[in-house]
């Protein structure tokens, strides 16, 4: 789906760490060949299959603090130990040209994004409950014992941000998930209000 040239349409994606937002994006994008990603930069190490410029762009520090300096970044931040930014320039082409652009960030990434587009449709996915969000974390394997407690510490206080997002999507199974984002996002693109706005009634408690 293309929308009229000119009137590209942001897709913020953002969880917690563990939420499920990068398969989220991943799957949306293979459902929707037409949609565009937008591919961030960060300072952390590459993971066991990941390949710069697909999931990410992996730069040093020195370069990511240039990149900045220079107003490269719609968007920048600290998360997590490391540095990640959302480039400028591809995102107002896509806009330009009438794409759906799709942005997989951190709740930091998502509120600045917001206050500079306004206009963007935000989509907070969570995981079912908080021993969940755990038991995902642990099974990536990716990080130190030391980094493990910082994401987790983190992922716990953004799950308390999710009235800033206008929908919720609750990842207890990864299909239905994504098929809920698949349906507000195009009904979103074409005006319409997908079941109205998802805000603390629908929020679960944690335990």
């Amino acid at each position: 789906m293309r929308t009229a040239a000119g009137k590209g349409k942001i897709v913020i994606i953002s969880s917690p760490s563990g939420g499920g937002k990068t398969t989220i994006c991943r799957r949306l994008l293979r459902r929707n060949r037409r949609w565009v990603f937008s591919v961030s930069y960060t300072t952390r190490t590459k993971r066991e299959g990941e390949r710069n410029g697909r999931e990410y762009y992996f730069v040093d520090l020195p370069e990511f603090a240039q990149l900045r300096r220079s107003g490269f970044f719609a968007e920048s931040a600290r998360v997590h130990l490391h540095y990640y930014g959302t480039p400028r320039r591809p995102l107002d082409g896509a806009i330009g040209k009438g794409d759906v652009v799709l942005l997989d960030v951190d709740v930091k990434g998502a509120a600045s994004i917001k206050r500079k587009y306004p206009q963007a449709l935000s989509l907070f996915v969570l995981p079912p409950s908080k021993a969940e969000l755990r038991r995902r974390l642990k099974r990536r394997g990716t990080e130190t014992r030391a980094q493990l407690a910082v994401r987790l510490n983190n992922a716990i206080a953004e799950m308390e941000k999710y009235d800033r997002f206008d929908y919720i999507i609750i990842n207890k199974d990864i299909n239905e998930a994504v098929t809920a984002a698949d349906h507000i996002i195009k009904s979103w693109t074409v005006g319409v209000t997908y079941f109205g706005r998802n805000k603390s009634k629908a929020y679960p408690v944690y335990r």
